[in-house]
């Protein structure tokens, strides 16, 4: 796989060197963005129960978008549902021709802020494709749908962070598995840990060796998080079921 892209690091927009892959360009909680993906994606707090842990555990603990989604973790689910894809043609390979798209619709969702795909944003998204495409032997026409692909499922995760990190945080002290000696700074890492497991597991249930591979990276995500892994486990749980109702109807190839 070629790294020109990712080790340019350029704008999507524009063709320049210098923009970061993922980026950190939505920051914060949107109040009417949480308000409106909780009723439907996390429900009530006592009904939340739902690749590498390595590569979930160190984008579940920043306050930055950048810290919570892995181009890397990205990248491997593209590797194992593009084939799915209608518009995937065998003719191509994903390392040198696919990946670079995909990587591409992750960098124009970071640029795009909030933003919504649209025929304005794809004039856009294509005028910067060339300079962004690397070896890719694709046309704007040939990666457009991958692009667009990529993009709106990382503008899925986005949203879930910010819609999880504002229901939580109004919530969690009326969890029953609720420490008093703790705050929500130590619970932050913890949903974050659960939402961003989810998204990038696919196929998996909730279960016993699911659960002693997410404690083997608690470590690692917690951050400053004072929760150990039996008081955070159940915060953990929360969130993957919560993501679960997101992320399930990928799992059935949805596309």
């Amino acid at each position: 796989m070629s790294n020109e892209p990712r080790d340019l690091n350029r704008d999507p927009i524009t063709g320049a060197p210098g923009s970061h892959p993922v980026g950190v360009g939505v920051g914060g909680t949107g109040g009417a963005v949480a308000g409106a993906a909780v009723g439907s994606l996390f429900g009530p707090i006592g009904t939340l129960v739902g690749g590498a842990v390595g590569a979930i555990a160190g984008a579940a603990t920043g306050k930055g978008v950048a810290e919570r989604l892995d181009p890397t973790a990205e990248e491997e689910y593209w590797r194992t549902k593009h084939a799915n894809r209608p518009y995937t043609d065998p003719g191509f390979e994903y390392d040198s021709d696919y990946a670079p798209a995909y990587r591409y619709g992750l960098e124009v969702r970071e640029q795009s802020g909030s933003a919504p795909w649209s025929d304005s944003l794809e004039a856009r998204a294509r005028s910067g494709w060339d300079a962004s495409r690397g070896r890719s032997r694709l046309t704007w026409e040939q990666a457009r749908d991958a692009v667009r692909d990529a993009f709106e499922r990382s503008d899925r995760t986005y949203r879930a962070y910010e819609a999880a990190d504002g229901y939580y945080a109004d919530q969690y002290e009326s969890a029953d598995y609720y420490l008093s000696d703790y705050d929500f700074d130590d619970y932050r890492p913890a949903y974050r840990y659960g939402t961003y497991a989810r998204s990038n597991l696919h196929g998996r249930v909730w279960d016993a060796e699911l659960e002693q591979e997410l404690e083997r990276g608690w470590d690692t995500a917690r951050g400053a998080s004072r929760l150990d892994w039996d008081s955070a486990r159940d915060a953990v749980r929360d969130a993957w079921h919560g993501a679960d109702r997101l992320w399930s109807d990928e799992d059935d190839s949805r596309r």
